[in-house]
């Protein structure tokens, strides 16, 4: 994308992995962001107060440089926040269709629009056990405000495809949405093993391979209603790990907050002829909401 150094910096509210102004995960996405510096982009953000706002600037080894920031600071990537900036400049056409680079504070991804739906690639997964961060299980049910003595039905993991997150199992979806989070602990928990935040999710879901719930208090998020990059891990925990031997797998998120907003996610595994995970991409649709005026945020 070319931006002269003099474009004005333009702010759009755009929902991510969803179809319908109702639900889905609103990103801020400024698009023409050369100019604005490091502070007055945590400023923006902060102001906004949304999970992840997209800063869209000119670059040099991709099609457009993206950088992420929460409410407190800056993060190497956001799955939602990238659906939400890449539909923008799709359905602006500030980029053509079939497939862009992006470049982030961490190096280049491969984005790619494919029937309506902006799609990032991602890493293969790293696992890492839970007694290896010094995680215990008790501390996570603690956490979450599951009753003394519950037991998982498979072990927590942190797992990684670009970024660490803890992967939290949950017999139904009933003990999913009753879960009472203790984001004090659960920051805690987080900042000493460095991860982003605990995933929750259970695989008995009628419409989905899994539905999740999403806290990271550390990043000022107490919940999310959709993260793309937490979405995909799952998707190569559930292959790996429990069972589900096929490649594409749909993620429901947001459908069991205090105040739901649905959202879907799709990660699509690619797999060597032994069933390995060499890849993966997730994605979803976009909806450009409104334009917003910069003013004095």
């Amino acid at each position: 994308m070319t931006t002269p150094e003099t474009a004005t910096p333009e702010l759009y509210l755009v929902k991510a992995f969803t179809e319908q102004p109702n639900g889905g995960n609103t990103a801020g996405v400024v698009l023409f962001a050369d100019r604005l510096s490091r502070e007055r982009r945590q400023k923006i953000a902060a102001m906004l107060g949304l999970s992840e706002t997209a800063f869209v600037s000119a670059s040099e080894v991709g099609d457009v440089r993206v950088e992420f920031y929460t409410p407190l600071k800056q993060i190497p990537h956001c799955g939602h926040a990238t659906v939400a900036a890449f539909s923008l400049l799709w359905q602006k056409g500030l980029l053509l269709n079939g497939s862009a680079v992006k470049e982030s504070i961490e190096g280049p991804r491969q984005i790619s629009f494919e029937e309506g739906k902006v799609y990032q690639a991602q890493l293969p997964p790293q696992y890492t056990p839970i007694e290896k961060a010094g995680i215990n299980p008790i501390l996570i049910a603690t956490a979450l405000g599951l009753p003394e003595g519950f037991v998982f039905p498979s072990v927590p993991v942190i797992a990684s495809t670009g970024i660490p997150f803890l992967l939290v199992p949950i017999p139904d979806e009933r003990t999913l949405h009753r879960l009472q989070p203790d984001q004090d602990l659960i920051r805690a928990v987080s900042d000493k093993a460095g991860l982003v935040g605990f995933y929750t999710f259970t695989t008995a879901s009628e419409l989905a391979d899994a539905s999740a719930r999403m806290f990271a208090p550390s990043y000022g998020i107490p919940e999310e209603s959709a993260t793309g990059m937490a979405a995909g891990p799952l998707a190569c925990h559930l292959h790996d790990h429990l069972q589900q031997n096929k490649a594409s797998f749909l993620i429901h998120q947001g459908y069991l907050m205090r105040h739901p907003s649905p959202s879907q996610i799709e990660v699509v595994l690619q797999l060597d002829d032994e069933g390995h995970i060499m890849g993966l991409r997730a994605g979803g649709r976009g909806l450009v909401i409104r334009k917003m005026e910069l003013g004095d945020l």
